[in-house]
């Protein structure tokens, strides 16, 4: 039998989209350079839909399943998805083979041309701040009351708010005035970070993918999509969180997770946090982590929050 030396990656057709999976295509040239990996843009349900924020929508996998039907089919051997964008259960026979070490997590302000503010703060009393994310437009809110979080129709904005990573991937970090801290905002469930999705029983490609396995970041974002499917949360409902490794007794190290989830308008925003010791590859330790913060979200009524959403 001849050993497979061209391995077909899957992507959606968006300029991001095909960033990201060229800076993934690079890396595993570099690492196997006799072997092949061309590139197939395809068109997702969430690509086709352009005039509803995503929220609205309410379909799950909208950015992932003619990918994954792609790779069910064997048409690809492997896609590469914006981890935010990847359900927290996946279609059986999948599985992520590896997450690629995190690009800046957090969201970004971007001031609209010729203006002379520099951040929200700088912004005028009524000006309009474009989103279409109710994650970021509920925080904000309640940390910017004096200005405008929408998605207007005419697209009259002041400054809209973008993901760092996205714009530092597509060659725009100088278009940001400003980024986000997380006092002000906690940023997405796996924001800034890639994964590359395979066959589960495909052991050649799993072998393959596992150079580009960021060991931090895939147990950071472990515990925040483990918070995020604990709390059976999606695009729809607000849910913010932040994930940092600190140093625990005797130099060990300790993840620490915070998370929160809000009502849309902002009125009402619940916090918790906890950390966990972990070693590089204690994934089940990143997953009870998401769990344990979970639990205390639900207890202090976040339940209540997703269900109202829901319905």
């Amino acid at each position: 039998m001849s050993v497979q030396q061209t391995f077909t990656i899957g992507t959606r057709k968006s300029q991001l989209a095909l960033a990201q999976t060229n800076e993934v295509q690079e890396a595993l040239q570099r690492a196997y350079p006799n072997f092949e990996f061309p590139i197939l843009g395809m068109t997702t349900i969430g690509d086709q839909i352009l005039n509803k924020p995503l929220y609205q929508i309410g379909e799950k996998s909208l950015f992932t399943k003619e990918l994954e039907i792609a790779l069910e089919n064997k048409t690809v051997d492997l896609v590469v998805h914006s981890l935010k964008d990847l359900p927290t259960t996946l279609p059986k026979g999948m599985t992520i083979g590896a997450i690629l070490k995190r690009e800046d997590p957090n969201d970004a302000v971007v001031i609209k041309e010729g203006l002379i503010a520099k951040s929200l703060e700088d912004l005028p009393k009524g000006s309009i701040v474009g989103t279409s994310s109710v994650r970021r437009s509920s925080q904000l809110k309640r940390a910017f009351p004096d200005l405008i979080f929408q998605n207007s129709p005419d697209g009259q904005y002041s400054a809209i708010i973008l993901a760092a990573a996205g714009l530092i991937r597509l060659g725009q970090k100088h278009r940001i005035s400003q980024i986000l801290p997380s006092n002000i905002i906690l940023h997405a469930v796996g924001q800034g970070a890639l994964a590359v999705e395979c066959r589960d029983d495909d052991i050649h490609i799993i072998e393959l993918l596992s150079v580009l396995e960021d060991k931090d970041t895939k147990l950071r974002c472990m515990a925040e999509r483990s918070l995020l499917k604990a709390l059976e949360g999606g695009c729809s409902v607000p849910i913010g969180v932040n994930t940092n490794f600190i140093e625990g007794k005797e130099g060990k190290r300790m993840l620490r997770l915070e998370g929160l989830v809000a009502q849309l308008d902002g009125s009402k925003i619940i916090r918790a946090e906890a950390t966990k010791y972990v070693d590089y590859d204690e994934i089940d330790a990143a997953n009870e982590l998401g769990r344990e913060v979970s639990k205390i979200l639900i207890e202090q009524g976040a339940r209540n929050i997703i269900e109202e959403l829901k319905h």
